[in-house]
């Protein structure tokens, strides 16, 4: 089940609302809880009935390992490795071996599991003492597919004590609607132009037909992955969980050093903290801990050598700024353009899985192409012209613009609650009617 999903929309989502709800009847959050772990669960088995029973058993080995680690003396670091192998083991065999299918979102409720292991071994968050605490959040479902990761420091006191207000469930419902509707109105419609010049034969692909397929992925990505990031800190929010940003206006970047803290900052900043650092960070072998932390960042998102090599190429260029660009005085707008320009090659790496795919593309993309453009062109930026322009526009900071510009005026707060209703609820049913006939449309990141 994905969030872009009429069914999850108009069925599940309006389900559980009601049995929260009702839940909340109750004293304490013990009862709101047990309703989030079923929902949470029912919604990873509705497309893997089978590998839920693999995401409880990883909470339940999990929360064994957490005990053991809570533990006084020498056993605490036995547990620990023993988690850590554990974890690994798991993940490596279901994305690395192919020999069985991949689990919907292992990636993310892996790493989530050791940073609980981590955390509770440097004594940074408690142990949890009820197995279904762990399991709500490893398995909640707002972030369970396709992130953010969640640390378990970040969220531990909420699960046992968190309220609920009308500002939370409005801001956490509108932040919801704008991740949708850059899902369906941005993502869904990129992918068609991105598909039509990347996914078929290349041997008719123009140059210039070639540049527009990449430009079309590096924004449907974007709205892709950061729309979903937008939708379940929005749920969470409604829930009374606050999750942290994953995303910042990426494509406004100086640097790639800059890019990547603001793109999927829950992974940038767990391998820091739990690698990076620990190996040295910037006080010792610096170059070699930043290649090693992007090999490792590349082959997160798959077994396939492509990732791999697309990890390298920004370790290498990440590595090269730590000693020219960020040191030099280079004026600010040659420092994003060439910034966007090794952004939107890397998404060429990170597109073709096939190295021979790969190849031919970047020779179209560089001009060894039979010809430079061609009608094809012409039409799909004319004919979705506007899609564009909202595509580049949503890339800039609008909401913060439009924060500030509500702040110096004299509007009131009535009039600012009413235009975001009115916003959302226009988000809400131009998404609907898209949704309508449309068929199947996974999140990019469910793969990882």
């Amino acid at each position: 089940m994905v969030f872009a999903d009429l069914f999850f929309l108009f069925a599940f989502l309006p389900a559980f609302a009601i049995c929260y709800l009702l839940a909340g009847l109750a004293e304490g959050n013990r009862v709101k809880n047990g309703v989030l772990v079923a929902f949470s669960l029912l919604f990873y088995a509705w497309g893997e009935p089978v590998y839920v029973i693999l995401l409880i058993l990883c909470a339940l080995l999990n929360w064994l390992f957490g005990r053991g680690i809570d533990r006084k003396g020498k056993g605490r670091t036995f547990f620990l490795v023993a988690g850590l192998t554990c974890n690994i083991a798991i993940l490596g065999a279901f994305k690395y071996l192919g020999v069985f299918s991949l689990p919907i979102g292992i990636s993310f409720y892996t790493f989530q599991s050791i940073s609980y292991l981590i955390d509770v071994y440097r004594k940074e968050s408690p142990a949890q003492r009820r197995f279904g605490d762990l399991l709500l959040y490893i398995s909640m479902f707002p972030q369970l597919i396709a992130g953010p990761i969640v640390r378990y420091g970040t969220i531990a006191r909420e699960i046992s004590d968190r309220h609920v207000g009308l500002d939370d469930v409005a801001d956490g419902s509108f932040r919801f609607l704008v991740g949708l509707g850059k899902k369906v109105i941005l993502a869904n419609q990129l992918s068609g132009i991105s598909d039509q010049f990347l996914a078929g034969d290349l041997a008719g692909l123009s140059t210039a037909g070639a540049w527009v397929g990449l430009l079309a992925f590096t924004l449907q990505i974007y709205f892709d992955f950061s729309g979903y990031s937008d939708m379940a800190i929005g749920i969470g929010r409604c829930l009374g969980f606050h999750f942290k940003e994953n995303f910042d206006h990426p494509y406004c970047c100086d640097s790639i050093t800059d890019f990547w803290r603001r793109w999927h900052i829950s992974l940038g900043s767990f391998f820091r903290d739990y690698l990076y650092i620990p190996m040295g960070g910037n006080r010792r072998h610096q170059f070699l801990n930043i290649l090693v932390v992007w090999f490792l960042t590349g082959l997160w998102h798959g077994a396939s050598w492509n990732f791999v090599v697309w990890g390298l190429y920004f370790g290498m260029i990440v590595a090269v700024e730590k000693y020219t660009v960020l040191r030099w005085k280079v004026p600010a707008v040659v420092r994003h353009a060439g910034s966007l320009l090794l952004v939107i090659l890397g998404w060429g790496i990170f597109y073709f899985v096939d190295f021979s795919r790969m190849a031919d593309f970047f020779r179209i993309l560089f001009g060894n192409a039979a010809s430079l453009t061609d009608f094809t062109v012409g039409s799909a930026l004319r004919s979705r012209f506007w899609l564009w322009i909202a595509a580049v526009a949503c890339c800039l900071p609008l909401g913060r613009w439009m924060a500030r510009l509500a702040s110096s005026s004299r509007l009131s707060g009535g009039v600012l609650t009413v235009s975001k209703l009115v916003f959302a609820v226009a988000l809400l049913c131009i998404s609907t009617a898209l949704l309508v006939g449309a068929t199947n449309n996974p999140f990019i990141y469910t793969r990882f």
